[in-house]
């Protein structure tokens, strides 16, 4: 599989990750025995993934537990990224809380050093980004963290904390149905910060197994939440989306979520996209779309479609 530089001074990486989020449970509904996970896990790194993305609150910890589990024996393989979420919803942002959940979650994945730490989304209770960062600049210091980076943070934020020390790598959410943020990708990319996207795949929509009926019958949140593919709202233009792509994964010999996934990581200024399943099937399906690069005349023909 390709493999880029993360931002101007960070590691290389596989140019698609294994996502955790699922592994935590509670997302589609019960988790599935840790072993599956595992060997969805293992797929991905046999297929050439060759780093994980995790973090405290998915699953109170569990997903951080099941990644330890299945990285144990293959550390030199793999690369581990993980988060520290605000309070309440994760430990904190202030300063000691940072370094708490840090030394938490190097015990749950069993690792001396997590290769890209990252703030999960801004703190709102009135923590001061500076303090917060400066933090996460000590844990660099202490060799604790390899990279450190932000998620969910819009360009003031970023600048905030470049002030202080550079930020290596921003996680944002970008899809083919999620397009608001292809800007400031972009511009992380001219200014040396890595950009790994999450949701490529738009939580579940391209990977084109859903047809009217398949996203009513959805009984999660997808079908509540006003920013989803799924609702009511957003649903026509969702189907239409998927259904354009068709021809052209046929046309390319590649399935619509292949396509999905070389799409997104050939915008500029993402390093990797995030590719998530429990599925060993799907997990090497995912990392088949690493290899395949679109030339001009189908990106243009993609973009004109969205």
């Amino acid at each position: 599989m390709r493999r880029r530089r993360l931002g101007s001074d960070g590691p290389e990486i596989s140019v698609i990750g294994f996502g955790a989020w699922e592994a935590g449970g509670g997302v589609w509904g019960p988790n599935p025995p840790d072993d599956r996970v595992i060997e969805a896990i293992h797929a991905g790194l046999d297929a050439g993934i060759d780093w994980i993305d995790t973090a405290e609150v998915y699953g109170s910890g569990e997903s951080e537990r099941i990644v330890g589990l299945a990285i144990a024996g293959r550390r030199d393989d793999v690369r581990i990224a993980t988060k520290v979420g605000p309070s309440p919803e994760g430990t904190g942002h202030r300063p000691d809380q940072v370094v708490a959940a840090c030394d938490v979650s190097l015990g749950r994945l069993g690792i001396e050093r997590i290769d890209l730490y990252q703030l999960h989304w801004p703190d709102e209770t009135g923590v001061p980004l500076e303090d917060t960062w400066g933090a996460m600049v000590a844990l660099l210091d202490a060799g604790k963290v390899g990279a450190i980076g932000v998620s969910n943070f819009d360009r003031a934020m970023i600048e905030t904390c470049e002030a202080i020390r550079h930020v290596d790598a921003l996680q944002q959410e970008l899809s083919m149905l999620h397009l608001e943020d292809r800007d400031l990708i972009r511009w992380c990319g001219e200014q040396g910060t890595g950009v790994v996207s999450y949701s490529p795949l738009a939580v579940g929509m391209l990977t084109g197994r859903f047809d009217r009926a398949g996203a009513e019958a959805v009984e999660d949140w997808r079908r509540e939440d006003e920013d989803s593919p799924f609702t009511d709202a957003n649903l026509a233009r969702s189907l239409a989306v998927v259904e354009g792509l068709r021809p052209i994964a046929g046309r390319l010999g590649c399935t619509v979520a292949q396509l999905a996934l070389a799409w997104n990581v050939q915008q500029p200024g993402v390093t990797a996209a995030i590719a998530g399943s429990r599925s060993a099937a799907n997990t090497r399906d995912n990392a088949t779309a690493g290899d395949i690069v679109l030339d001009d005349a189908t990106l243009a023909e993609l973009d004109a479609l969205l």
